[in-house]
């Protein structure tokens, strides 16, 4: 599965561990979340400090997202 995602101002906790939520769709187009704690990259030099720069963006979180119910999270 291939899905592409995109970050979002929304953390949450899990497991007590702080996730940031990030939104999306797979490749066939349906729409899904994802909690993500870490990302990181194999770029050295000035693509990493690009990635890091484009990691710093977030969009405002989508109304599902927003108020995702509790018993949602694992």
């Amino acid at each position: 599965m291939t899905i592409t995602v995109h970050s979002t101002t929304k953390t949450a906790k899990l497991n007590g561990i702080e996730c940031r939520i990030w939104e999306g769709v797979t490749e066939r187009g349906i729409p899904l979340f994802c909690f993500i704690a870490r990302v990181a990259t194999k770029a050295q030099g000035e693509d990493a400090a690009q990635f890091e720069a484009d990691l710093q963006e977030q969009a405002p979180p989508s109304v599902e997202v927003e108020f995702i119910p509790l018993r949602m999270i694992l």
